[in-house]
């Protein structure tokens, strides 16, 4: 592994899983990994889970770590080649990403799309450019199109605790009040259409179809009610549309996930990436049910980053 950037970097993802699952068992049993090693962290949008799992995952293996907020801790960072740099930036990308560079191992990165020029974010524009000037591995903590330390977090909770051999898994859309970006959805159709023990499901209003790159495989349902029949996991989140980029189409609250909808399922577990909106996204009742898995879920994320970590710190 050189980078974490996607499903691909997992590399033998049976591998990584079951290490995973072995340093949960003894979070503190590979400080020698992270000795005399430090984690650099860098946030170009607000984070609760990403940056206090991060953070714990560092300590776990011995290592140091260092936060920045780009733009408010640091200077503006100017992003364009070639600028003629007189307007309200301070530093540019390309010094300040080799300068952090030198002051770390391994460098952790959030960005976050504009929602607003597809084209840019979709070619991930700023990771880019920070994998162009960085000199140590890069994390992903977040892009403008994929979140796989989440994906792998929510890998990890569907692993530990399946009754069975082969499990359905279903991504349903969930309403929102503001339009949000297709990362954690991408990021999770990206893994578990992959993962040859999971018999995966996407089900939507029509025009909120993703990017036909991370759906492959998967079996896509307009109604979310015959996606959901027999499902041992359902993982609800909104999106905005990926066609009509950034647009909200829909905001039809009969898709808000309720006890009525999980009845459907095969007792199925709950997962969501959190943070949720209450009683707009996912009903209270399913939130707080014995089924939701949500807070083992963010408790997962500390072991996704730190079974990166120690890969690329190994």
């Amino acid at each position: 592994m050189k980078n974490f950037l996607s499903f691909a970097d997992a590399g033998d993802y049976q591998a990584l899983l079951a290490q995973a699952l072995e340093i949960k068992k003894n979070p503190f049993g590979y400080q020698h990994v992270g000795k005399n090693k430090t984690v650099g962290l860098i946030f170009f949008n607000p984070s609760l889970r990403t940056r206090l799992s991060s953070l714990k995952a560092a300590y776990n293996l011995g290592a140091q770590a260092w936060v920045l907020n780009a733009g408010a801790d640091s200077w503006t960072l100017e992003m364009a080649d070639g600028a003629v740099m007189n307007g309200t930036t301070q530093e540019h990308i390309k010094d300040a990403i080799a300068v952090m560079s030198q002051y770390c191992d391994v460098l952790g990165v959030r960005t976050f799309p504009t929602l607003k020029d597809k084209e840019a974010d979709y070619s991930e524009e700023v990771m880019r450019k920070i994998l162009q000037y960085a000199t140590v591995p890069v994390i992903s903590l977040e892009s403008a199109t994929l979140h796989p330390l989440q994906s792998f977090a929510d890998l990890i909770t569907v692993a530990e605790t399946k009754q069975k051999e082969r499990v359905k898994v279903v991504l349903t859309w969930a309403p929102h009040v503001r339009a949000l970006p297709q990362c954690v959805p991408n990021s999770f159709c990206d893994w578990f259409s992959e993962i040859d023990w999971v018999d995966f499901v996407i089900t939507h209003p029509e025009g909120y179809e993703l990017d036909p790159k991370f759906t492959k495989g998967a079996t896509i349902e307009y109604d979310q009610r015959k996606a959901l029949a027999g499902a041992d996991y359902v993982q609800a989140k909104n999106w905005s549309s990926y066609h009509d980029y950034g647009q909200v189409l829909s905001t039809d609250p009969s898709w808000m996930l309720t006890p009525e909808h999980m009845s459907l399922t095969d007792n199925g577990k709950f997962i969501h990436c959190l943070p949720v909106r209450r009683n707009v996204e996912v009903s209270d009742a399913v939130l707080d049910s014995p089924n939701s898995l949500i807070i083992r879920e963010a408790g997962n994320r500390t072991f996704s980053m730190q079974t990166v970590l120690h890969e690329l710190l190994k």
